[in-house]
């Protein structure tokens, strides 16, 4: 099991948002959570991405206690082990593709050929190999999503988070992006955790979990 999180709880003031969550994903697994505006997905997400702590329950990641880690590890365990692809790809201007992707991996202390030997490796992967030395102005929104992708996994994640990644695509590229995550996932035994509104993305999933009131129903 890649994820184990029970009773998961969390409060914004009175309101609370998630209510006891259980989530559960195993390795090579895709699963969707969706639901409407405010049930508490993205929520869920930074909990289980460890950018945000629950008020209460339990979150082992890889095997890791998460939750009983201090920052200081839980950064370096966040960086290492968990990926994260958000609808808008934040791609650094300046930075040609293969510099984008290499930067998770300089920080993380691998050496500059090595981070440039997994930088090509996964763009070409995603399908750009022809597109190493664009900048983000240079590429398609598709193809800047598909470099977001290749950074995300740098570092060899055991999860890949991905927040609503195809909400601001056209559809013949969402549809394409969606096959990607499965190839990611036959090639690379990639567990990825996707949130969404898509219900086309959502039925292809091995999983599919629906949100209301911060509750799974």
């Amino acid at each position: 099991m890649i994820i184990e999180a029970r009773d998961i709880r969390k409060s914004f003031g009175k309101l609370e948002v998630l209510k006891g969550i259980d989530f559960f994903a195993e390795k090579g697994e895709i699963v969707a959570v969706t639901g409407a505006s405010g049930a508490g997905k993205t929520t869920l997400l930074e909990i289980l991405g460890t950018l945000s702590s629950p008020d209460g329950g339990t979150l082992v990641i890889d095997g890791t206690d998460v939750l009983k880690l201090g920052s200081r590890e839980l950064s370096s365990f966040r960086g290492q082990r968990i990926g994260f692809v958000f609808q808008f790809h934040h791609l650094l201007p300046e930075f040609t593709s293969e510099e984008n992707v290499m930067i998770p991996a300089l920080i993380a202390g691998k050496s500059e050929g090595a981070a440039r030997a997994k930088a090509r490796e996964l763009l070409d992967t995603v399908g750009l190999a022809g597109r190493m030395s664009h900048k983000p102005s240079e590429l398609s929104g598709g193809e800047q999503q598909r470099v977001a992708i290749a950074r995300a996994l740098v570092n060899s994640p055991a999860v890949l988070f991905a927040d609503e990644p195809t909400g601001n695509l056209d559809s013949v590229t969402r549809e394409e992006i969606h096959s990607l995550f499965f190839d990611l996932r036959d090639k690379l035994g990639q567990t990825i955790v996707v949130v969404t509104h898509d219900a086309s993305l959502a039925g292809l999933c091995d999983c599919a979990l629906t949100m209301k009131d911060g509750r799974f129903v």
